[in-house]
């Protein structure tokens, strides 16, 4: 696949006068390569599909069509500020589906983690189909493919879920990202005017809090990761660990203990925080939180998220743990 190999001598794009010039050069071959054609990108909202809309709304502006999927796995604000940054900012041509019930449905009572991707992943592919089949005149696919996705697993980005799209529909693709890495994806999105809490958003799974709500997925246990997790990253936020720490978050296993709550003994669950620092999420460390940090999370977390009674922190490094929990 020598068209996926990246050019030999290419410059790192490490400052805004390469990140710009990237973007000049990308514009003008999607330009050549769609001419007056429409292109559809599925927005997640993550660093990679946020960067490819803002990149492609400059080239061909209404002739993208995004489509944002909310299937109610998201963390808390994430849709809303999809909605604001491109729709209202950006005036993008975007397409909001609120899917939640449609998934959380599909999903009710199964437990088993690999199962639960399967469903989430096949349930976002008929969402998506079905919306690439309203739109008339869609002749590309813009995916938010980088570097490693092509040293990793092949030139179709898998995990944006797309690559399962049925064969009529046989769009070219669009990949103005994939000989970047990360890091460079992140420059050229803040030289884009992105905000930064998409730039340096910190890596999210594909299933989202799907894989941080254990077990079979219950609404009530899924708002208490949601709520908690939001807890967590502002006061993480406030004490500058934000950008200091790999990834950090909450988790609600399916399991309660026994608490008190306004005198009497209440069966909650509890809510483990994991925060972890990492180069290449093969191996992975433990942030030591400060306590006295610790005991206002603490505090927040059981008197402001429903049905909570208990907060543990995660101190076990990669290996023996891994960094999510399904």
């Amino acid at each position: 696949m020598e068209n996926n190999k990246r050019p030999e001598g290419m410059a790192r794009i490490d400052s805004v006068v390469l990140a710009e010039k990237f973007i000049a050069e990308q514009i003008a071959s999607v330009k050549e390569q769609v001419g007056d054609k429409k292109v559809l990108l599925a927005l997640s909202g993550g660093v990679d599909s946020s960067v490819v809309a803002a990149l492609l709304i400059r080239a061909i502006g209404k002739n993208l069509v995004c489509v944002h999927v909310n299937h109610g796995l998201l963390r808390k604000g994430e849709p809303e500020q999809v909605v604001e940054v491109f729709r209202n900012q950006m005036n993008a041509n975007l397409i909001y589906v609120d899917a939640a019930d449609r998934f959380l449905d599909r999903l009710a009572g199964v437990s088993e983690p690999e199962q639960k991707r399967k469903i989430i992943g096949a349930e976002f592919i008929r969402v998506f189909e079905e919306e690439a089949r309203k739109q008339e005149g869609i002749e590309f696919l813009a995916q938010g493919t980088i570097y490693p996705d092509i040293l990793e697993s092949g030139p179709v980005k898998a995990h944006h879920n797309v690559g399962g799209l049925p064969e009529d529909l046989k769009f070219g693709l669009v990949e103005p990202l994939k000989f970047l890495y990360k890091d460079e994806v992140r420059v050229v999105g803040k030289t884009l005017g992105l905000p930064d809490g998409m730039v340096y958003r910190q890596p999210f799974p594909g299933p989202g809090l799907g894989v941080r709500c254990l077990g079979a997925i219950t609404r009530d246990r899924l708002e208490a990761v949601r709520e908690s997790d939001a807890i967590l990253r502002e006061e993480f936020e406030g004490a500058g660990l934000a950008g200091k720490v790999w990834q950090y978050f909450t988790i609600v296993p399916d399991v309660k203990s026994v608490g008190v709550r306004n005198g009497v003994r209440a069966d909650e669950w509890p809510v483990v925080i994991r925060a972890v620092n990492t180069k290449d999420a093969m191996t992975a460390t433990v942030e030591e939180i400060p306590y006295e940090l610790l005991k206002k999370i603490t505090a927040r977390i059981t008197s402001e998220v429903k049905g909570v009674n208990r907060v543990l922190y995660d101190v076990t490094p990669k290996p023996t743990g891994t960094i999510e929990w399904e």
